[in-house]
């Protein structure tokens, strides 16, 4: 990991005018693990968002797969009492460190809290798996994505030039540490 320089560009991008009014926040949400008859829901989620990775239904089986090594909390938030899946998130444990490796809101629950309420939930649990920190990399491009991040808290702890291809880019190192 390359330490962070005063050439480095701040991550947090200003925020954009908004057109609309954003939407009210979800009252009616449950986070919940994921699970196999998940899984479904939560491909057709990833392939819908273009900055969502197009990971193979393979490494969504490993996600919940509780044998697992090293383990990975794999969470969904679904709109109470429909049953729609809104989000997901999936973070591997390497305690004392743990690495978001996606989290993804569905167009219907952007703007409403869910990612918020799902990293809530998704913190918590690593901090009882031994976790005192999240790292992720994150596209330098991917404004919506930094954003959250900031709000969250997350801090740029470095670059990996060329990290993403199609279209290549540098992917910017963030970390936050759990309460």
């Amino acid at each position: 990991m390359e330490s962070t320089s005063a050439s480095m560009p701040n991550f947090a991008p200003d925020p954009k005018p908004k057109s609309t009014p954003a939407p009210a926040p979800h009252p009616g949400l449950l986070i919940r693990r994921m699970t196999a008859a998940d899984l479904d829901s939560v491909i057709d989620i990833a392939a819908s968002l273009n900055d969502a990775p197009q990971w193979p239904p393979a490494v969504y089986t490993t996600a919940v797969d509780p044998d697992q090594t090293p383990p990975r909390i794999a969470l969904i938030a679904e709109e109470f009492p429909s049953e729609t899946l809104l989000g997901f998130a999936v973070a591997l444990v390497l305690a004392p460190e743990s690495e978001l490796e996606t989290i993804a809101v569905a167009s219907a629950g952007q703007r409403r809290g869910v990612g918020r309420r799902l990293f809530a939930a998704l913190a918590a649990e690593l901090s009882e798996a031994g976790a005192t920190s999240v790292h992720l990399e994150v596209r330098l491009s991917n404004s919506p994505a930094l954003a959250f991040y900031s709000a969250l808290g997350f801090e740029q702890m470095g670059r990996r030039p060329h990290y993403y291809a199609a279209p290549e880019e540098d992917a910017l190192l963030l970390r936050l540490q759990l309460p």
